[in-house]
């Protein structure tokens, strides 16, 4: 480590952090749960309206890698932080003031709500990058797994807090440009607290810094693009979120058809997996204190959890099988559990590798995968459906029809677990352009 580099970030510096996230996930949810919610049930407005403002905000994501190469320009990353959490936090409350809109001037509202998705997309884009990338730049090696842990379980605690207070706030509905503009103003708060400097003071002019601000946003993508560790992950990323996804919008539908639970139950199941999920992402951080060998290695933790959950998902097709007197709950908890450590292992590895290859793209790398994970993410639930639909005209019952797509997820996650065991980060070679930073040592040099 020289001189002026900063010191790796304290447990304290990592909570910080995490108080971003946080606040994203409070603004996020509010936006994309409750007002969906107001706009159905309320409004009486059809379903497809707030699907479509939701779709807004994940084809936003694909400026994610623009986004990053402009924070690998400046060379900082807290103001990309600040300014999409400004970003974001505005849009909050611009959806909101649509969509009470909307029982009035329904077009002007809806017009307003597109506006406001295109700026949360954004948002989100622009801080959750930079956010990924410090974290990683600033975090020891060994506490990559664990500080990925404590701040997406903080982000799920923004959602469950949110979503808890907020619900008794809006009694009565007009409360509900209040109660966005209040979340979004302790969600800034949070945020300038989470990243007040946490970066430090600025280093001497590198050499290299005045030719890095005249790399095009093309040039930089095709140098990211030609590293074989970030065009792997980038693939894994893409296979991996489409079989996480795809049973989203298909789980409870299935426990309605094949097993004859009620929309409570099945509300009531959804909440299971949301409870092995988190409890899968604790369980990552606990064997690595248990096992100190394995803190610093995110490749078998991916292979795992991709293995893993692809057991839950063949599980769940033997369900769709056999019946009632399968013990459905006990696969659904299977699957979070499984899903939640796939899912902190994939962003361990995105902060080991974000540093490896061409310095000063980091926030191209972690564009890219952000932006490969949100597009998969976005169809993974309509190619599910999809799926479903499909095979519920070639095959005898819908039954065969369940069990054929979760089979079908099941054999995207071993794919996955396939290419995720081909990801090592690459040494640096002649070849590449640009100088390079060693992949031992990491972002702290």
């Amino acid at each position: 480590m020289t001189p002026n580099s900063p010191q790796p970030l304290s447990w304290t510096g990592i909570l910080r952090l995490g108080l971003v996230q946080f606040a994203l996930g409070a603004i996020v949810v509010l936006t994309t749960s409750t007002l969906n919610r107001v706009m159905v049930v309320e409004l009486a407005l059809p379903a497809t309206l707030p699907g479509f403002l939701v779709g807004i905000h994940y084809a936003m994501q694909v400026f994610r890698p623009r986004l990053g190469h402009g924070s690998d320009l400046g060379g900082r990353r807290a103001p990309w932080i600040v300014g999409g959490m400004s970003v974001l936090a505005a849009g909050g409350v611009l959806a909101a003031v649509a969509t009470v809109l909307m029982a009035t001037e329904l077009l002007a509202g809806v017009a307003m709500a597109i506006v406001a998705f295109v700026m949360i997309g954004l948002g989100v884009g622009a801080a959750g990058t930079s956010l990924l990338v410090l974290l990683a730049k600033r975090t020891s090696p060994e506490r990559r797994s664990t500080a990925a842990s404590i701040t997406w379980i903080m982000m799920i605690a923004g959602f469950i807090v949110t979503t808890g207070v907020a619900g008794r706030a809006l009694d009565p509905f007009s409360r509900l440009v209040a109660v966005s503009s209040a979340v979004s103003i302790i969600a800034m708060v949070l945020t300038l607290v989470g990243v007040w400097n946490i970066e430090g003071t600025t280093s001497a002019p590198r050499p290299h810094d005045a030719q890095k601000r005249d790399v095009s946003f093309g040039d930089s993508f095709r140098e990211v693009w030609r590293e074989p560790a970030a065009r792997r992950f980038a693939i894994f990323i893409f296979i991996s979120m489409l079989a996480y996804s795809a049973q989203d919008l298909i789980l409870e539908p299935f426990a309605g058809v094949v097993f004859g639970m009620t929309p409570g139950e099945t509300t009531q199941l959804s909440g299971v997996q949301h409870t092995g999920a988190l409890t899968g992402m604790l369980l990552v951080p606990v064997i690595n204190m248990l096992m100190p060998a394995w803190r610093a290695r995110t490749t078998p933790w991916i292979i795992a959890g991709c293995l893993a959950s692809a057991l839950a998902l063949a599980s769940l097709a033997l369900a769709a099988l056999v019946g009632p007197p399968w013990p459905l709950r006990l696969s659904v908890l299977m699957l979070g559990v499984t899903n939640g450590v796939y899912a902190i292992a994939a962003i361990g590895a995105m902060m080991d590798l974000v540093d490896s290859g061409h310095r000063d793209r980091e926030g191209m790398r972690m564009g890219m995968w952000g932006a490969a994970q949100a597009i998969s993410f976005g169809i993974g639930g309509f190619i599910g459906t999809l799926a479903s639909d499909a095979a519920r005209h070639a095959l005898p019952s819908l039954s065969l029809a369940y069990a054929f797509v979760f089979a079908a997820e099941a054999g995207l996650f071993v794919l996955a677990a396939r290419l995720a065991a081909r990801i090592a980060r690459p040494a640096a070679t002649k070849h590449q352009a640009g100088p390079m930073r060693p992949a031992s040592q990491g972002a702290m040099t």
